[in-house]
């Protein structure tokens, strides 16, 4: 009787460890969020004629955070919505330093200075000598032309938004967004012809790691990092004088957590 019993426990402990270890995947099979809060950092160190932009030597500093919900899901792709608030941009222009020392005729001797003159051209730093004969007059001057930067604080939302994690069942998942929106500025960017608004759209692609895939192993849920590089520009569609536009490519690093 005891040999019976002592079987049929063994046979229950089996049984549930089975029942357990078939029941706890399937309640979280997929690295996956309904619900999706973040916070990122993001920063481009030049720009150049990518696609759509011609300003050059711009450079993009940003912080914000992002919201995302989950719209379909399977084995192969997590598909959801997002929107992206960047309450603090830094956009650095460059700007070009002209100094004109005329030495000749004397009458017309004297510096002439004008600071902060910005181009869509990428600014490089010369001096040159001018000498000519007018007449029996020699015309003489000096040209210089020293770089700077200009900061510029903005602010900017992309409210049409989506995002793609492929292998959703992967703690590893490989990324793709897209967004569209806009940015807001206290002075006109790139250059002193734009205007003060822009249009903004970007696509990346990127990674993402997953700590766990449980949402109880955390009072934040299921937490994540995103490691991205992207695409982004930003122009004023010619509402403005002047529309260069700015193509960047961008590093973006998202710590984000939900249920």
């Amino acid at each position: 009787m005891h040999r019976i019993r002592l079987v049929a426990l063994l046979a229950l402990l089996v049984s549930a460890s089975n029942a357990f270890t078939q029941v706890q995947p399937a309640a979280y099979p997929y690295y996956s969020r309904v619900n999706t809060f973040g916070f990122f950092g993001e920063y481009s160190n030049d720009s150049s004629h990518m696609f759509l932009g011609f300003a050059e030597q711009r450079k993009l500093l940003n912080f914000g955070g992002m919201y995302s919900r989950r719209l379909y899901l399977s084995r192969l792709v997590d598909w959801q919505y997002m929107a992206e608030l960047r309450p603090v941009i830094l956009e650095s222009d460059q700007v070009y330093n002209e100094t004109l020392v005329v030495t000749s005729p004397p009458s017309d001797a004297g510096t002439f200075t004008l600071r902060g003159l910005t181009y869509a051209q990428a600014c490089h730093p010369f001096s040159e000598n001018f000498r000519n004969v007018v007449d029996g007059v020699i015309y003489s001057e000096t040209e210089t032309v020293t770089c700077g930067r200009r900061w510029t604080f903005a602010e900017g939302f992309s409210p049409i938004g989506f995002k793609w994690n492929f292998l959703p069942r992967h703690r590893l998942q490989p990324v793709f967004t897209g967004l569209g929106g806009y940015m807001f500025s206290t002075k006109p960017i790139p250059v002193s012809g734009s205007g003060s608004f822009n249009f903004t759209f970007e696509f990346g692609v990127g990674l993402e790691f997953y700590r766990s895939k449980n949402p109880s192993d955390s009072r934040f849920g299921t937490r994540s990092i995103r490691a991205e590089y992207r695409y982004h520009h930003f122009s004023n569609d010619f509402t403005a004088t002047e529309n260069p536009g700015v193509d960047s490519g961008m590093v973006q690093v998202t710590y984000a957590f939900g249920r």
